[in-house]
């Protein structure tokens, strides 16, 4: 059963740092996509940053520049480095990775940037 599990949230002031790691059960090759999403209260979940297996990342446009999406293949670890985090950054973030058609989430880890 494939399973991910997000850890790293927490609170940070505005314009620091935080590193968000998602840890799958199985190795990060047989995913076809795997990404961050975040949902603050009374939001939708949005894209936040993704790789997929033809090599392509994207980032959204709120995030340019400030997040990255690394991973360690030898830890199954997909991670989000966050930096210069804004209040609006706060939020629920979520991994989700997809193998074939399967889609699979975390449970989600809890960012707040206070000002």
């Amino acid at each position: 059963q494939v399973q991910l599990v997000e850890s790293g949230g927490g609170l940070v002031q505005a314009g620091g740092s935080l590193r968000l790691s998602c840890t799958a059960s199985v190795s990060i090759f047989r995913f076809n996509v795997m990404a961050w999403y975040r949902q603050a209260p009374g939001n939708q979940r949005d894209l936040v940053a993704s790789f997929s297996d033809n090599g392509r990342t994207s980032i959204a446009d709120s995030v340019k520049g400030r997040f990255t999406i690394p991973r360690d293949n030898a830890k199954n670890t997909v991670y989000l480095l966050m930096s210069s985090l804004k209040p609006e950054d706060t939020a629920d973030y979520f991994c989700y990775g997809q193998i074939n058609s399967d889609g699979y989430w975390g449970q989600g880890t809890q960012v707040t940037v206070s000002s």
